[in-house]
């Protein structure tokens, strides 16, 4: 691992202040052999180096300790799986997950007749940046209608917004293709089935709801059922 990621990781800090650690001379690496030749305190770090597993970093003369280390799925979930442990009737997506995985929780949901990207974490604190409203991160979908979209419902939606029980829905939609069935649609919030609400209040029925992107993490080339482990 890269030191500057090692530090970012387990004292809490961006990879640039890392960097800023280690070009002040802040930084000590020390691997067996330095270990027996300097002591403890080991040699300065430089800029763009490796540690190896055994390794001891130190700053400002502490010991930097290595945390445990967190894990972050993205899935592509395929329709009728549904997003909880628990499926009263039907399946969910942890049983298409090895055992090791099945105790991460996702972050945010999707609906069972719902497609698309999911992540899957055991970190608290990505799960609340990724989330929460304040941090506005921004999900894409690919929505098909069972009927065109007509301009002036495409205004309400984009422009004013719908009035739902819970609060107005504003969403982004960008035409897809030939014909205005095929939408793609753009959005911060995280509502329960708040696209196919929003639709719905319009008479419109959803026939294919698919996730695309979640914040800077897309979907990809993962197919229905696959999974792959992402970095922060």
């Amino acid at each position: 691992m890269r030191l500057n990621k090692f530090l970012a990781e387990n004292l809490g800090v961006s990879r640039r202040k890392a960097d800023d650690l280690i070009a002040a001379g802040r930084v000590r690496v020390s691997g067996h052999s330095e270990q027996r030749e300097n002591g403890s305190a080991g040699r300065s770090a430089v800029l763009g180096e490796r540690v190896n597993e055994g390794d001891e970093v130190w700053l400002d003369g502490k010991k930097v300790e290595a945390v445990a280390a967190k894990t972050y799925l993205a899935m592509n979930k395929p329709v009728g799986y549904a997003s909880s442990r628990r499926a009263q009737n039907g399946k969910t997506l942890y049983e298409l997950l090895p055992e090791k995985y099945r105790s991460l929780k996702t972050v945010g949901r999707l609906d069972k007749e719902s497609s698309g990207l999911i992540l899957l974490t055991d970190d608290g604190d990505f799960n609340f940046r990724m989330t929460h409203p304040s941090f506005g991160k921004v999900k894409v979908y690919e929505v098909e209608l069972e009927r065109a979209l007509e301009p002036l419902h495409q205004q309400m939606i984009s422009d004013f917004g719908i009035d739902l029980p819970d609060g107005k829905s504003k969403l982004g939609l960008t035409r897809m293709g030939e014909g205005r069935k095929r939408w793609r649609v753009e959005m911060s919030e995280g509502r329960n089935r708040q696209i196919r609400r929003t639709f719905g209040a319009l008479g419109y029925t959803v026939v294919k709801l698919e996730r695309t992107q979640f914040g800077k993490y897309q979907l990809g080339v993962l197919k229905p059922g696959e999974y792959d482990i992402i970095e922060l």
